[in-house]
Parts: C-alpha cells; sequence; structure tokens
C-alpha cells in the first residue's frame, strides 16, 4: 500500500510540474511548436556543403582609392590621376580638405592657412594628396579637359575671368552641381574662403570654363 502512495504522489507531482505558459523562451521550443523555422539561406547553405567538397571563397574587401602613376599630360609631369572606379573617393577628400579652410582670409601668393590666393587654396588642397597642379589660375586652365556645361560635376576646376579682360584669372573647386547652378570652393579677394554659386550674377557673368583634372 505504501508503494501505491509513492507511486501517486508522484504521478501527481509530474503533472503539476508540466509547463502551461504560451511564453516560448528557446528557438528549439518555437521549432517544434512551428512558429520558428531556419532562413532560407541557411538551407541551402547547409545542403549546397553536402553535396559539395568546393571551398567557398572569402569575399574580396572592397578597392580603396589608389593614386596611379599615370600623368594628367605632357605639360605637367607631375600631376597623377587615380583609377576611374574609385575617382569619387579621393573627390570628397579634396573637398573637405578645402572645406577644412573655409574662413581662411585672401593673401596674395598665399598657400597656407595663415592665407590663400584662389590658385593657392587650389594648389595646397591638391598637394595634400600628392597632385601637384600649376601655381596660377591661368596655367591651371591648361590643364586636363575642358568640359561641357552639363559635364560639369564635383572636384572639377572652375574658372573665371573677373579682371575685365579675356584672361583667366580666378579658380575654384566644384563642390555640387544642380540642374540650376554649381556650387564651387574658392578663395575670394573680398571674403577670403567661401562657397559660391553660379547663381550669384557676379560669377554667372564671369565664368569661363571648366576641367576635369581626375580623370
Amino acid at each position: 500500500m505504501k508503494r501505491i502512495i509513492l507511486f501517486l504522489l508522484a504521478v501527481i507531482t509530474l503533472a503539476s510540474c508540466k509547463p502551461t505558459s504560451t511564453i516560448i523562451t528557446s528557438k528549439s521550443e518555437a521549432m517544434k511548436r512551428g512558429i520558428y523555422h531556419a532562413p532560407e539561406y541557411k538551407k541551402t547553405a547547409t545542403a549546397s556543403t553536402k553535396t559539395s567538397s568546393k571551398k567557398t571563397e572569402p569575399k574580396a574587401e572592397p578597392k580603396k582609392a589608389v593614386v596611379s602613376g599615370s600623368r594628367i599630360n605632357d605639360k605637367n609631369d607631375d600631376d597623377y590621376v587615380i583609377n576611374v572606379d574609385d575617382s569619387s573617393y579621393l573627390v570628397q577628400q579634396l573637398i573637405n580638405a578645402a572645406s577644412e579652410q573655409l574662413g581662411a582670409r585672401y593673401r596674395s601668393g598665399g598657400t597656407t592657412s595663415d592665407g590663400f590666393d584662389c590658385s593657392g587654396l587650389m594648389f595646397s588642397t591638391f598637394k595634400k594628396f600628392d597632385i601637384t597642379l600649376p601655381r596660377s589660375s591661368v596655367e591651371m586652365a591648361r590643364i586636363g579637359r575642358v568640359l561641357d556645361e552639363d559635364d560639369i560635376r564635383k572636384g572639377d576646376l572652375i574658372f573665371f575671368k573677373t579682371n575685365g579682360r579675356r584672361t583667366i584669372n580666378h579658380v575654384g573647386m566644384v563642390t555640387e552641381v544642380t540642374d540650376e547652378e554649381i556650387k564651387f570652393i574658392h578663395s575670394s579677394t573680398q571674403k577670403g574662403v567661401v562657397i559660391s554659386s553660379t547663381k550669384e550674377p557676379y560669377y554667372g557673368r564671369t565664368f569661363a570654363q571648366a576641367n576635369r583634372i581626375l580623370e
């Protein structure tokens, strides 16, 4: 009789310990209830592992900007161009480098943060990336490729004739292009290093050309 009582007590204890909660506390429990299943890509990967002994090659790391040793042109032997696929990265770095000088004063012949003239800002900015440009704006306008207005993009050099003559005497670097305007960073004699727009009557009127230095 004692054994029967003990057996009945054990059955009652087990019944009282049976989980009745609807809370799912593990992935395996969810799979048993049909609530969770392995993602399809995992199933596919598992199947291919069983049927093929070919090793999966690791994915290649994304390429970083690389400056090649190709010259821009024969007139400027120290210039360099970059791989076309990586040009957007270098262009953004050039814009960032020039933008760090926003607010610097204008200084004739200047190439440092103590003051820049227009070509000095471009010269020093490109030099940071081992790209040597000619020192004057008129000489810069003779290198690279002269662009149609609808082909201008970020990183191109933009030139102006602000002295009332037919000679280019001012240069900046394009920072933004829209259907209505071109924004560019430059060192102006009045305000120092600023970002201006071709929508401003003065620059719209004196615009001369834009050149692509980095192909």
